[in-house]
């Protein structure tokens, strides 16, 4: 391996350039790959992001014996085959989220990773950030006491309905759920450490037959519970609250967060917060490539176990809402 971890990028749409911003940022790796269904987008992404391989197919890439680790930034549909195809070709791999359409293709991809011996993790790159890190430490401490509730919201407002588009084609698993629902059910999922036991759910299904806007509750035990809602018809706050018996921790833009505020009764909130050049993505970057060096198969903050049982949270969420998608049977 190289003093730099040599990055190759599937898929080369708009969450492919802003993960490439971030690999800018972090200086242990390096953008040497980039892989496009068109040569010349190929050649000009890479152009502009200094890539030293230029693919106009992606078995091309995941055939290159220098890239370390496959980025899969293409629609969620495709991450099943995509991901297998390096992974068997003998790459690491990041795979955006979310994982996959379901937890049976989810489970085809983990299975995969740990019969070849490479890491693979889902994209979450909200579970690197340093403020989601002092969530962690302040929850395992017990600041606010037994977590009682979580509330997140994440929803967004779409200019019109264009029925082929990847928000709202159910042939691409379109909806709000798997676009930024997924989000709220995996800090949900980190803060207690398990799935929900029930989930009381109410969805709107638009004209496409996606779901647009959904409301959801879970309940881990009878003083455990999280509240969900996910929209692409209507912006909503994007904020998140996690509530335990002597306070709570508030978090604005928490998919992305600057900063949390704890408020413990009693005392004065104190607000946290980490300043940052752009977006974010180099934490997530950065943590891949010391899972690589280390020689790690899977992250101890984003395990493949908890993708999995996600998924399959996931899926249950769509099977109280009657929603498959072409393909699943």
């Amino acid at each position: 391996m190289s003093d730099k971890i040599r990055w190759g990028l599937i898929g080369l749409g708009s969450i492919a350039r802003r993960f490439s911003n971030g690999l800018r940022l972090e200086p242990s790796a390096e953008i040497y790959a980039v892989a496009s269904r068109s040569q010349s987008k190929a050649d000009a992404f890479g152009a502009e992001y200094g890539a030293t391989k230029r693919y106009g197919s992606y078995e091309e890439l995941a055939n290159d014996p220098e890239v370390d680790v496959a980025y899969i930034g293409t629609p969620h549909t495709h991450h099943l085959p995509q991901t297998i195809m390096c992974l068997e070709a003998g790459k690491h791999v990041l795979c955006e989220k979310p994982f996959a359409v379901n937890a049976a293709e989810a489970k085809r991809m983990i299975d995969c990773a740990r019969a070849n011996d490479r890491f693979l993790m889902e994209a979450f790159w909200t579970r690197f950030f340093p403020a989601m890190a002092k969530l962690r430490e302040l929850l395992a401490s017990k600041v606010i006491g037994d977590v009682m509730l979580v509330q997140a919201d994440f929803g967004y407002r779409t200019g019109s309905i264009v029925p082929d588009s990847r928000t709202y084609n159910p042939a691409l698993a379109g909806g709000a759920l798997l676009d930024v629902g997924c989000y709220c059910v995996q800090l949900a999922s980190m803060v207690y450490g398990e799935q929900p036991r029930e989930i009381a759910s109410q969805v709107t299904l638009g004209s496409t037959g996606v779901d647009e806007l959904s409301v959801s509750v879970f309940k881990y035990s009878d003083y455990q519970m999280a509240t969900i809602t996910t929209a692409i018809r209507l912006s909503t706050p994007h904020e998140a609250r996690i509530i335990g018996a002597n306070g709570i921790i508030s978090m604005s833009n928490w998919w992305a967060p600057y900063e949390l505020t704890v408020a413990v009764a009693g005392r004065e909130p104190e607000t946290f917060r980490y300043d940052r050049e752009g977006e974010g993505f180099q934490y997530e970057a950065a943590a891949v490539g010391r899972y690589i060096r280390a020689g790690k198969t899977e992250s101890d903050v984003m395990p493949l176990d908890e993708t999995l049982a996600m998924m399959e949270t996931l899926d249950r969420m769509r099977a109280s809402w009657g929603l498959r998608y072409p393909g699943e049977g």
